[in-house]
């Protein structure tokens, strides 16, 4: 009897201890916490493609003003407009973060220099003998610089993204073996550009904590154009000035307004979202969009080889953007 009272005195105190409620289903908590990691990763995705894709136009831009604007005149106008077309929303930002810009101005001066100063006169320079598809072709080598650079400074790359830079580079190899091995001073000019360009982009990974984008872009586009006055000055003195027409005044409103100010500041914005390695992976896009740009705009050659190798290219790209790890 005594044992059959404990038992019934331990019921209610079993009923009303609190139930545990039910475990998550396993796959909630990681879908959630996927939505928030894809999130980001899109919107970085979109932007690279986005501001590859403008910087196609640019490359087709540069070779078709060769022969009438001469290179460094051509980077100051460029940057120029992006600085005015920039200025109303970064100017006043940049003011007020004045005293970090001045903590960091080694990195806002090396940024400047590599991204506007002398990346851009060099893509200039080549496009008075190179080919807009050769150009856009030599500049898919960035993106292998780019991984090399976040890979020494301690960033796993992961085998897929490795894979994608392989395919996609092995596409630009054959694209740029079936036009010819034979390099002109132009080819060269691309490949220090290619360098300066893939320098930059892993740079940004770089950029001090609460710097605003929109205020350090502003900077390096005023530093930039500040650093190529000396140029600017001896290119008029030594070649002269060019003859406004709209056949010149149209593609540097294009390279300022688009190819600067917008697409710039959409990578960088990836950059930061997704990494230069990742970033790096869409940049191959850029020579199949120049050589479609050069052979619908500059009637330059095109024909099965290129298409197939451009598709190789796409599939690298596939294969390593969407990469974790």
């Amino acid at each position: 009897m005594a044992t059959a009272a404990r038992r019934t005195a331990a019921r209610p105190a079993e009923a009303s201890a609190p139930t545990p409620a039910p475990a998550p289903a396993p796959s909630a908590a990681p879908s959630a916490a996927s939505a928030r990691l894809t999130a980001p990763v899109a919107a970085g995705l979109a932007l690279a493609v986005l501001a590859t894709l403008v910087w196609s136009g640019s490359f087709v831009t540069s070779r078709a003003l060769g022969d009438s604007v001469p290179p460094v005149q051509h980077a100051f106008w460029r940057w120029a407009v992006a600085l005015a077309v920039v200025a109303p929303f970064g100017a006043r930002r940049a003011w007020r973060q004045r005293a970090l810009i001045r903590r960091h101005l080694g990195f806002v001066v090396l940024a400047s220099l590599l991204g506007v100063t002398v990346y851009n006169t060099l893509v200039n320079q080549a496009g008075v003998t190179t080919p807009a598809a050769n150009m856009g072709m030599i500049m898919a080598a960035s993106p292998v610089l780019m991984a090399l650079w976040e890979r020494a400074g301690g960033v796993r790359l992961g085998a897929r993204r490795i894979a994608g830079l392989v395919v996609a580079c092995a596409g630009v190899l054959l694209l740029v073996g079936e036009d010819g091995a034979s390099f002109s001073a132009g080819d060269l000019w691309m490949i220090a550009a290619a360098c300066c360009f893939g320098s930059y982009s892993a740079l940004l990974r770089r950029r001090p904590e609460g710097l605003d984008g929109v205020g350090f872009l502003f900077t390096t586009f005023l530093f930039g154009t500040v650093l190529l006055l000396p140029a600017q000055g001896v290119s008029l003195a030594v070649q002269g000035g060019f003859h406004p027409t709209p056949g010149t005044v149209w593609p540097l409103l294009y390279v300022g307004v688009a190819s600067s100010a917008v697409a710039f500041f959409a990578w960088n914005k990836a950059i930061s979202l997704i990494g230069p390695s990742r970033a790096g992976v869409v940049y191959y896009l850029q020579p199949v969009c120049v050589a479609l740009l050069s052979w619908a705009l500059l009637a330059e050659p095109a024909g099965w080889t290129q298409a197939g190798c451009m598709a190789l290219i796409l599939g690298g790209v596939v294969l390593g953007a969407g990469a974790r790890g």
